[in-house]
C-alpha cells in the first residue's frame, strides 16, 4: 500500500471521528503540531468497496483529497446521484462552445455508464475523472502555459480539484454550479460568439475523425462510436437507446440534422460526402479564437472588471481598463523578436511611479554590449557611469577592462537622471523576477512604426506622462501638479501607489474591440503556433482511463 494511500486512509479516520468537517489537507497539516494523545482514534477498518476506491484515486492528489475528506463515499453512483451525472454530461456537451474538444472528457463512456445506472466503481471513477478534467480546464485552461513557451511566465490561479468537488457536492443545483465555472467577462463571451460563427458545423481541434465508409441504421463498430463523438462535438448529440457502438434511430436523426444544416441530402445515412463534410477542420481564423479562449481561461483567477493595466504585446498597445471599458490607451514598443529580448507574459501588481529614474543597466546589456566597447575604448558610452556593488561611481582610469570577461566583470553600469536617459522621465514598476517594467523613452520616432518590437524586453510607453497622471488619479487631488512637482525636482522620486494596480502582460493575436468585433494581430514571437500545437496534442490525448489527473 503506497504512502499516499496510507495518508489518505489516516485522514479519513480523523475526519470520521473528529466531526470537524474540515478538508483532508487541513487535518493532515495539523498532525505534526497536534499532540498524539489528544487525537481521536483513527478509523482502521474499511470495506472492500472503500479500499477499492481509495486505491483507485491514490494516484490523483485532487481526487484523493476529496474522497479522503468525504469518508470514501461515492458521489456519482446510484439513482440518487443521477442529478450530478446528468449535470456533468450536459455541461460537457457545451465543450465545443468553449473551443474544447469533448473527447477530453469521455462523453460517450459517461453516457454508457449513466445508461447502466452508474452503480459501478468504474462509473464513479469515470465521472470523477471527467469532472476533475472539465473543471480544471474551464477554470485555468487545458495547458500549463509555462510549459508551452519559455516566454510565457504566467501562473494559473485555480481552485484545487478537491475543493471544487466539495463545493459541487454541497451545491443545491449541480447544473447551475457547473454553468457558473466558465469565465463570464464580455471578452470571453465575444470570443465564444465569434467561434460559433466561424466554426459552425466544424468539430473542435483534437476531435477524432470518422473513418471512410458508409454508416447507416444497423451499422456497428468503432466507426459508429467515432461518428457519435464527432457529431456531438459539432453540436448534434445523439443519446443512445442501447449499445453505443450500434447505429440506432436517434443517431440517424442526428446525421439527418447535420446533413440538412450542411446543405446535403438529409437521408440520415453517413456516406462519403457526409463523412468528408463532417471531417472538415476549422479554418485558420477560428484557430486564433481557440487560442484566445485558452489564454482567457489562463486569466480566470483575475477580476477582469476591476481596474487594471492591460498590455497586449501583438497589438503594441497598453490600456487601463475598468468595469470592462478602456479608460486610457497608448502605443508601446516591446522586446525584439529574439530569444533573449522577447517581452514575457505574466501578471504582477504595479506599486511605484518613478519620476526622473536612473537607469540601472541590465547585466546582460552591460557584459554583452558595453563591456566589449569599454575594452576597446575606456571612454566609450561616457554618458553611463561604472559603479561598484555599493553604488559608488568608479573612475574608468582605475579599471583595467581588459582583465574581465562577461562572467567575472565585477561592476554595474548606471545612467543618471537626464533628458536623454534611456528610461526617459518616468518608469512604472511592478516588481517581478524578470526585471520588466514600463517606461518613457527618448526615441519617440519608433511609435510611428507599425511593427514596434525594438527593445531589450521592457516596454516603452508612447504617452508616459498621461499614463502617470491616470495612474495617480484618486490618490492626489491634483495628480498632474503632484507629478510635475516630482519631475521639477530633478531627483529620482518614487510615488508609491496607495492601491497597487494589477498589470497583465498578455499575448492575443485575436481579441474583441470595444464593439465586440474581433481584431487580428501578428504572431510576432510565434507563441500562438506553440499554443495551438499543444492544444492539438491535448485534444488527441485524453488520458482519462489512466486516472492521471493533476491537483
Amino acid at each position: 500500500m503506497g504512502s499516499r494511500l496510507i495518508r489518505s486512509l489516516v485522514v479519513v479516520g480523523l475526519v470520521a471521528f473528529s466531526g470537524a468537517g474540515l478538508p483532508a489537507a487541513a487535518h493532515a497539516q495539523g498532525l505534526e503540531a497536534a499532540s498524539l494523545a489528544a487525537l481521536p482514534a483513527p478509523r482502521l477498518i474499511f470495506s472492500d468497496d472503500e479500499m477499492a476506491l481509495a486505491r483507485a484515486v491514490a494516484g490523483s492528489p485532487g481526487l484523493a483529497d476529496f474522497y479522503g475528506s468525504n469518508g470514501l463515499k461515492r458521489i456519482f453512483s446510484g439513482p440518487e446521484a443521477a442529478i450530478r451525472r446528468n449535470a456533468l454530461i450536459n455541461a460537457i456537451e457545451t465543450a465545443s462552445s468553449h473551443g474544447l474538444p469533448p473527447s477530453r472528457y469521455n462523453p460517450a463512456r459517461l453516457l454508457e455508464l449513466d445508461g447502466e445506472g452508474g452503480a459501478s466503481l468504474q462509473a464513479e471513477l469515470a465521472f470523477a475523472r471527467s469532472f476533475a478534467r472539465w473543471t480544471q480546464d474551464l477554470t485555468g485552461g487545458v495547458l500549463d502555459p509555462r510549459k508551452v513557451s519559455s516566454g510565457i511566465k504566467r501562473a494559473v490561479h485555480r481552485k484545487p480539484t478537491g475543493e471544487m468537488m466539495r463545493e459541487f457536492v454541497a451545491a443545491p443545483d449541480p447544473a447551475a454550479w457547473l454553468a457558473d465555472l466558465a469565465p463570464h467577462d464580455k471578452d470571453y463571451l465575444a470570443l465564444q460568439q465569434a467561434l460559433h460563427g466561424m466554426s459552425r458545423l466544424a468539430a473542435p481541434v483534437g476531435t477524432p475523425k470518422v473513418p471512410n465508409g458508409t454508416w447507416r441504421e444497423g451499422s456497428e463498430g468503432e466507426g459508429v462510436l467515432l461518428l457519435r463523438e464527432r457529431l456531438a462535438a459539432i453540436g448534434f448529440p445523439a443519446r443512445p437507446t442501447g449499445d453505443m457502438s450500434v447505429f440506432d434511430a436517434a443517431l440517424g436523426q442526428s446525421v439527418a440534422e447535420f446533413q440538412d444544416a450542411s446543405g446535403l441530402h438529409a437521408d440520415g445515412v453517413a456516406g462519403p460526402h457526409t463523412v468528408a463534410r463532417m471531417n472538415r477542420g476549422i479554418g485558420p481564423e477560428a484557430k486564433g479564437i481557440l487560442i484566445a479562449l485558452e489564454r482567457m481561461r489562463w486569466m480566470h483567477g483575475y477580476d477582469m472588471n476591476a481596474r487594471h493595466v492591460w498590455v497586449n504585446l501583438p497589438s503594441y498597445t497598453a490600456t487601463i481598463r475598468e468595469n470592462g471599458e478602456t479608460v486610457f490607451s497608448t502605443k508601446v514598443v516591446i522586446g525584439k523578436d529574439e530569444d533573449t529580448h522577447e517581452t514575457p507574459e505574466f501578471s504582477e501588481n504595479m506599486k511605484h511611479v518613478v519620476a526622473n529614474p536612473r537607469w540601472n543597466v541590465p547585466r546582460s546589456i552591460t557584459v554583452k554590449e558595453y563591456l566589449p566597447r569599454l575594452q576597446a575604448n575606456r571612454n566609450a558610452v561616457s554618458h553611463i557611469d561604472v559603479v561598484d556593488r555599493a553604488g559608488n561611481i568608479i573612475p574608468r582610469s582605475q579599471i583595467d577592462f581588459g582583465r574581465y570577461t562577461a562572467s567575472n566583470f565585477p561592476y554595474r553600469m548606471r545612467q543618471k537622471s537626464s533628458d536623454d536617459n534611456a528610461l526617459g522621465v518616468v518608469k512604472f514598476l511592478f516588481p517581478n523576477p524578470w526585471n520588466i517594467y514600463l517606461h518613457d523613452t527618448p526615441t519617440k520616432h519608433l511609435f510611428n512604426e507599425t511593427r514596434r518590437a525594438y527593445s531589450h524586453g521592457c516596454i516603452r510607453v508612447g504617452r508616459p506622462l498621461d499614463l502617470a497622471n491616470e495612474l495617480l488619479k484618486g490618490q492626489f487631488a491634483n495628480p498632474e501638479a503632484r507629478f510635475s512637482k516630482a519631475l521639477a525636482s530633478g531627483r529620482e522620486s518614487y510615488l508609491n501607489l496607495t492601491h497597487p494596480l494589477p498589470v497583465h502582460l498578455v499575448y492575443f493575436t485575436a481579441f474583441p474591440d470595444e464593439n465586440g468585433k474581433i481584431r487580428r494581430y501578428p504572431d510576432i514571437y510565434g507563441r500562438d503556433a506553440a499554443v495551438y500545437a499543444a492544444l492539438v496534442k491535448a485534444g488527441l490525448d485524453s488520458g482519462l482511463e489512466t486516472g492521471g489527473q493533476g491537483n
